[in-house]
């Protein structure tokens, strides 16, 4: 099957396209074999194109902040266009990665059926294409949702700006976890490898079991509160302390049911939990020695290099390149994908 995927050099990317290609297909990355942005996508760029695996936005709840605006622009707009031209040039499948931050802020267990309550423009965003992608859906487009937990785990190009990974991060480089809150909000947490796990079975399903399905990706029994998270990480990190402070902050709880994954997309079964990724990031960090200048470095979070590149006039306002040499390594002015990055 020939799969464009868009975001192949962001967190999640690059740990999905390497899968993919194992698995057979052929791989076409808008990073690489494109180099473009996905609002500069043409009809032409996706001839012969079998599926879409769509994960390059602006990534997560604080840079959608920075710039709503351009939010707005890029995640919605740019992923409802890439969507019209998918079907207009007879693109069979389009997977598109949401996000279970859609929920916000919600009493008891919300599943695929349950009211949504975004709390920030990343969230709105993605509520938005999948309004507007579902009415798309006929028996020649296939649209499905992936409504992702927060991701964690080691990566080629990873980040810092997601809870597990951050607290890990200053479990090595500080010794000490001191949470500002209480640490009782709930976090639904996901592996990136769980996710790719699960994009892949979502391509290679029949048709009828993932047409204009909206799937929770992750497991019932990965619903953690932050305070559980923190004190895992401290257990698996050696001498690392950790303190809670008081109740309030960042309200965003919710936990969520992954029945339908398990029980509705073949093949499917989560594979990692919290313990497991924080020993995979130890290992990693003790093999290359994690110093805190790359742990707090603008080189892995997202809303530092961002506003980096802005301020030094790489990119513009629309966060487009300045100058064609300034698209490097990545094709898109994010260079990100989708992950929720919930603290």
């Amino acid at each position: 099957m020939k799969i464009l995927v868009t975001g192949t050099e962001g967190y999640l990317g690059c740990l999905l396209a390497p899968e993919l290609l194992r698995r057979g297909h052929q791989v076409v990355a808008t990073s690489y074999t494109l180099a473009k942005d996905i609002r500069q996508v043409t009809e032409g760029d996706l001839e012969g194109v079998d599926a879409i695996v769509h994960m390059a936005e602006l990534s997560n709840d604080p840079l959608g902040q920075l710039a709503p605006d351009v939010t707005y622009k890029v995640n919605h707009a740019g992923s409802v266009h890439l969507a019209q031209l998918a079907k207009k040039s007879g693109v069979e499948r389009f997977v598109y990665m949401s996000s279970c931050s859609v929920y916000g802020v919600a009493d008891g267990v919300v599943d695929e059926t349950s009211p949504i309550n975004p709390q920030t423009a990343y969230a709105e965003c993605k509520t938005m294409v999948e309004r507007d992608l579902a009415p798309m859906a006929d028996d020649n487009f296939s649209p499905t949702f992936m409504r992702n937990a927060t991701a964690y785990g080691a990566s080629p190009r990873m980040r810092f700006d997601i809870v597990l990974n951050n607290l890990s991060g200053l479990a090595w480089t500080t010794k000490k976890i001191a949470m500002t809150s209480d640490g009782t909000p709930w976090r639904p947490l996901v592996h990136g490898l769980d996710i790719a796990q699960s994009i892949i079975c979502a391509v290679e399903a029949p048709r009828e079991a993932v047409h204009n399905q909206v799937f929770n990706v992750g497991a019932t029994e990965h619903n953690w509160t932050v305070r559980e998270i923190a004190e895992t990480v401290g257990r698996v990190f050696p001498g690392c302390e950790v303190t809670f402070g008081e109740a309030g902050g960042d309200n965003r709880s919710y936990k969520v049911n992954f029945d339908k994954i398990a029980s509705q997309l073949p093949g499917y079964a989560s594979q990692w939990d919290v313990e497991r990724g924080a020993r995979q990031l130890f290992d990693v960090f003790t093999a290359i020695d994690l110093d805190p200048e790359t742990f707090t470095g603008r080189g892995h979070t997202r809303l530092k290099q961002l506003e980096h590149l802005i301020r030094t006039k790489q990119l513009d306002a629309d966060l487009f390149w300045t100058t064609p040499s300034a698209v490097g390594e990545t094709g898109t002015a994010a260079g990100t994908e989708t992950a929720e990055a919930g603290k």
